[in-house]
C-alpha cells in the first residue's frame, strides 16, 4: 500500500493533515497561504476553511513505512547536528527545517558525511561552508526531502550514515576569548619615520570575534628583539600573538628567522592563498603565533581572516589545512 490523496468533507477532516498549501485572498490587503501543507486540521480551523470557500480539502493518508516531508526533514537535520546545545531547529516550513546557530562562532562540517547523506535519494542536506565564522541566530543549514512522502528506510539510512562518526555532521565552536599580543617590527615603525597602520587593523579583527589585544610593542629589525617581545607576551600569558612585517622574502626582513629562532614548531610559511600567500603559523610553547603579511593592511580578506576564527575556535591548524587552500584560494588582489 502507498500512501494517497483523499477528498475528505471539511467538517470531517479534523485531526487529519493538508496535502497542499491552500490560499486566502482578500482583495487589496493580503494574498498568501492560509495553511500549508503538513498542517494538521483543528476543530478552529474549520470555519477559516469554509470561509474561503473550501467544502472538501485533500489530506494525506500515509502508507505504512512511509514519512511526510516535515517528519523527514526534521529527522535529518536532528540526525545531522543529534544533541548539540549550540544548535537549534526550526519548525518544517514548506517541508524544509532549517538549522540555526544558538552562539558566535566556527561552523564545522564533515564534508564526506554530507556527501554520502546527500546520495540517499530524494535526500537534502545543505549547508553553509565548513570554518565558516556564524553569528547567534545564523542559519547554518537546511534539510528537507523532495517529494511529499518519503519512504522512511530512506531517512533511516541517513541516520545510520550520520550515527557512524565520532562527531556530529554540523557543529558550531564558540570562539574563546583569546589574549592576544601584538609585536609590529620594522626600523620605519619603531624609529617613528612613519605611523603604524597594523593595530588598528588587527585590533578589529581581533574584537570582531570577542578577543582582546593586550598590547602593541614594537621591534627593529633585529632578530633578538623580535624574539625578546614575543618571549615578554608569552610570560604575560597571551593566548595568541601576532606579529606583523618583516614577512616577505627581502635579506633585511628578520620576522620569520626571528620566530624559528626561538625554537617555534613553524607549521607553514607560506600559504596557497592570495592575498596572503606570505603568511606563517607557528606554535611557541603551545601558543599559536602568526606572522602577517603586508595585505592585511589593505586587503579585506586574506589568508589571516581564514586562520584567525579557526584558531580563536580552539582549533589547532596543521599543514594539510594550509595545503588545502590551494583549491578556491584565489581571491580579488
Amino acid at each position: 500500500m502507498k500512501s494517497k490523496l483523499k477528498e475528505v468533507r471539511t467538517q470531517e477532516a479534523v485531526g487529519l493533515v493538508l496535502a497542499h498549501d491552500l490560499t486566502a485572498v482578500v482583495p487589496g490587503k493580503f494574498k498568501g497561504p492560509l495553511f500549508r501543507k503538513g498542517h494538521t486540521i483543528r476543530e478552529e480551523d474549520i470555519e477559516k476553511l469554509l470561509n474561503i470557500g473550501k467544502e472538501h480539502v485533500y489530506v494525506l493518508e500515509l502508507a505504512e513505512g512511509e514519512l511526510h516531508e516535515d517528519d523527514a526533514a526534521h529527522r535529518i537535520a536532528r540526525a545531522a547536528m543529534r544533541s548539540n546545545e549550540v544548535l537549534e531547529l526550526t519548525c518544517p516550513k514548506e517541508g524544509k527545517v532549517d538549522i540555526v546557530s544558538r552562539v558566535d562562532g566556527l561552523l564545522r562540517v564533515d564534508v564526506p558525511t554530507l556527501t554520502a547523506i546527500n546520495r540517499v535519494e530524494h535526500v537534502v542536506l545543505s549547508t553553509l561552508k565548513t570554518h565558516t565564522p556564524v553569528r547567534k541566530g545564523q542559519q547554518v543549514a537546511a534539510a528537507r526531502v523532495i517529494p511529499l512522502v518519503v519512504p522512511e528506510s530512506r531517512i533511516k539510512q541517513v541516520e545510520t550514515i550520520a550515527g557512524r562518526q565520532e562527531h556530529p555532521v554540523l557543529e558550531v565552536l564558540p570562539f574563546r576569548p583569546h589574549r592576544v599580543g601584538v609585536v609590529t617590527t620594522g626600523s620605519e615603525v619603531y624609529h617613528g619615520r612613519i605611523q603604524d597602520r597594523f593595530g588598528p587593523v588587527v585590533r578589529e579583527k581581533v574584537e570582531r570575534y570577542g578577543s582582546k589585544v593586550i598590547g602593541q610593542t614594537f621591534a627593529d629589525d633585529n632578530k633578538e628583539m623580535i624574539a625578546q617581545q614575543i618571549k615578554a607576551f608569552v610570560d604575560q600569558g597571551a593566548d595568541l600573538i601576532l606579529v606583523t612585517g618583516g614577512m616577505s622574502v627581502d635579506p633585511d626582513d628578520r620576522t620569520p628567522g626571528a620566530i624559528a629562532d626561538l625554537g617555534a614548531d613553524i607549521v607553514s610559511y607560506g600559504t596557497p592563498m592570495l592575498p596572503g600567500s606570505m603568511l606563517l603559523i607557528a606554535y611557541y610553547r603551545g601558543i599559536p603565533l602568526m606572522g602577517l603579511p603586508g595585505c592585511v593592511l589593505h586587503d579585506p580578506f586574506t589568508s589571516f581572516d581564514v586562520f584567525l576564527p579557526r584558531i580563536l575556535a580552539g582549533e589547532k591548524i596543521t599543514r594539510e589545512d594550509i595545503i588545502t587552500l590551494g583549491h578556491g584560494g584565489l581571491h580579488a588582489c
